[in-house]
């Protein structure tokens, strides 16, 4: 028989969140250098690599992408070619992590979270590698692949802060982890533009900014192999064929409410088009705005420091369903907006509505998600949840941008709207809060009230 599972003291839980923090920081800090360095970056790609008469990968992309803008009725411009190449970029990243993220939590669950994170960190310093040396397009093109199926970070640290979560603290916790985002996307772009500016390598003028990229990640690897501890114990099997169960923190023993299929499934559908939405917007923005990199960063960060704020002072506070409906139905009333507005207070007014839901929504999936895991399945679990995500997250620009431009704003964003009132519906017909949680909660309440009697 297994031994007794010994509990998370708060001590250790404070310990292993701070550890989490600080990674997860240094890790998407990281990953967001790149973001507003793509334009200028692909710009140079294309330019260094026109000047050749080979038949490079890079050539054969963009003929690609050519006769996919040359397929609408209604005229591109060709302002938007870097705009595609770098959305192809995010679909090619996207779909590797679809791929690689069921394979990462499994391998967490079989031999231990630490253990994955490290491995997963192994790949990302050899992705940052590839992009300090990259000369050409075709290494870059290499260190997305590479760090596509290695990025394991963000559903390895939602794994590792379910294992040491009670039910009552876990949205608290991945509110944490989301806060974690929205800090990164507001200050790590700014970085990454600044270093960009830095040549210190004719060859790559962008090695500067991956270099610095490069030392976060490496540091983040450092502090994680000295301070995080292994959070997951798995069972190991002695000589003789005995099974030696090692001690580890309980597992939540609640009965499950939601199926793993219906959450999966409500994770593709909103971030199938909410990431298409994402993607259009500088097309919207520049058509109706005439809005440069800077008014679109602008946004971008005041999307993000709103985000921020509600997650540390709201999302955390709330009940994970809630959450996730009251990000569900902020999104769907921006689609709806975004497609008639005509004026930066109304655009603005739904980027506030976009910060509720970037707030919300894949924090609560999450937290639901992990309800729904035994202890010896959840980095599977919590792997699939995300590479539903990112599958939706490597289709939705496709399929948006080219409704976008065949039909027009007002057609996409009205089909946005419908499709994410779709996604309320599942959402506030389909899923149900936890059931341990519910039973807590109200027993908490009973006993406040109680305990107010007797004051």
């Amino acid at each position: 028989m297994a031994a007794a599972e010994a509990p998370v003291t708060p001590e250790r839980r404070k310990q292993v969140l701070r550890v989490l923090f600080i990674s997860l920081l240094l890790d998407l800090i990281s990953f967001t250098f790149i973001l507003p360095l793509f334009p200028k970056l692909l710009e140079f790609y294309r330019n260094l690599e026109t000047q050749s008469s080979d038949n490079t990968v890079l050539s054969q992309i963009l003929y690609g992408l050519n006769a996919y803008k040359n397929s609408f009725s209604k005229p591109i411009n060709d302002r938007y070619d870097i705009v595609l190449l770098g959305g192809a970029l995010g679909s090619l990243f996207s779909l590797c992590q679809a791929v690689a993220s069921p394979v990462i939590g499994t391998l967490s669950d079989r031999y231990g979270r630490r253990t994955a994170l490290m491995w997963s960190m192994m790949g990302n310093i050899a992705s940052v590698a590839l992009w300090c040396a990259a000369t050409d397009f075709r290494t870059f093109l290499a260190s997305r692949v590479v760090g596509g199926l290695s990025e394991g970070n963000v559903q390895l640290a939602l794994a590792i802060a379910t294992d040491i979560s009670s039910d009552q603290d876990r949205g608290k916790t991945m509110a944490m982890v989301g806060a974690c985002f929205s800090i990164a996307f507001t200050f790590g772009p700014a970085m990454g533009a600044a270093l960009a500016q830095v040549t210190s390598v004719a060859a790559n003028p962008f090695a500067t900014a991956a270099g610095v990229s490069l030392l976060l990640i490496v540091t983040e690897t450092i502090y994680l192999y000295f301070a995080l501890p292994e959070t997951h114990l798995v069972d190991k099997t002695s000589a003789n064929g005995d099974v030696k169960h090692s001690k580890g923190p309980a597992a939540p023993t609640h009965e499950r409410t939601n199926s793993h299929t219906l959450l999966n499934m409500t994770h593709f559908c909103f971030i199938l088009f909410f990431s298409g939405m994402e993607f259009s917007l500088p097309f919207m923005t520049y058509d109706l705005f005439s809005y440069g990199s800077a008014q679109s960063g602008r946004m971008l960060g005041y999307i993000g420091l709103v985000a921020s704020l509600l997650q540390g002072g709201v999302t955390r506070k709330m009940q994970p369903l809630k959450v996730v409906q009251l990000g569900t139905l902020s999104a769907a009333v921006a689609f709806l907006l975004l497609a008639k507005v005509e004026t930066e207070r109304g655009l603005y007014a739904a980027a506030t509505l976009l910060a509720v839901t970037s707030s919300t929504v894949v924090t609560g999936l999450n937290s639901l998600s992990s309800f729904e895991a035994s202890r010896s399945e959840r980095g599977e679990k919590l792997g699939n949840h995300r590479s539903f995500g990112q599958a939706g997250r490597a289709l939705g620009p496709l399929i948006f941008c080219s409704l976008y431009w065949w039909a027009g704003r007002d057609a996409a964003y009205m089909t946005g709207g419908a499709g994410m009132l779709a996604v309320c519906a599942l959402v506030f017909g389909g899923l149900k809060a936890p059931r341990g949680l519910e039973t807590k909660s109200a027993k908490e309440v009973q006993e406040n009230g109680s305990a107010k009697k007797i004051k």
